[in-house]
């Protein structure tokens, strides 16, 4: 069996936290930006491992994210409960309606628009990074640039923490591959009006690197 697989967005956020790592069961690798390409790409390695006779014991879905204020301040570590598919739906006069609440089969929406983390995984991490702020993580294919937005996320996910854009889609593929899965980000800005000078990418790309530490 092999080790642990990290997943990134980006180069930046695997070379983060290969600087925080000293081990060689640990494989990290950058397999892009939003759910779809994440999703995929994760479930080509599992297969691929497996295939191999080297199958993950363990996915986690790394890199920055922006958090909510006053939940998780910029330069923070979080660890995700679960991720939600938070834009996967339909609007309607009422407002924003759930995949999963539109009467599709359950087994066409591959665990509905949440999946939990592994408990004993997040469970190893809460005592590693005691400082972590805990909490679901919202997968959003945009990423929210408004008041409005980022209220009406508040108003549906109350106790939502930070959002990003890969970590439902690797969910679904180590839950269709059999193979734990957790989430943890580090905070690079708040959630709301965008404002790139507010952002603080090498804060949150440091705080993962301590981070990662966690991971061995």
């Amino acid at each position: 069996m092999s080790g642990l697989l990290v997943v990134t967005a980006v180069p930046a956020e695997a070379e983060a936290i290969q600087a925080g790592l000293a081990d060689p069961t640990v494989a990290v690798l950058p397999v892009g930006v939003g759910p779809a390409v994440a999703g995929a790409a994760t479930a080509r390695l599992l297969a691929l491992a497996e295939m191999a006779g080297r199958p993950y014991r363990a996915v986690v879905s790394a890199g920055v994210a922006g958090g909510f204020a006053r939940r998780v301040a910029v330069g923070g570590t979080v660890l995700g409960t679960r991720a939600i598919a938070a834009d996967l739906g339909a609007e309607s006069p009422d407002g924003f309606i759930p995949i999963d609440e539109l009467g599709m089969p359950a087994e066409l929406l591959g665990g509905g628009t949440a999946v939990d983390a592994d408990a004993t995984l997040l469970a190893a991490l809460r005592v590693a990074l005691p400082a972590a702020t805990v909490g679901p993580v919202l997968t959003v294919s945009t990423v929210t640039g408004t008041t409005t937005g980022t209220d009406e996320l508040i108003r549906r996910h109350p106790d939502a923490v930070a959002e990003a854009m890969e970590g439902y889609g690797v969910a679904v593929a180590a839950s269709q591959a059999g193979v734990p899965f957790v989430e943890l980000r580090t905070i690079s800005n708040p959630i709301g009006p965008r404002d790139r000078d507010a952002w603080r990418l090498r804060d949150a790309l440091t705080a993962l690197t301590a981070a990662a530490s966690a991971l061995r």
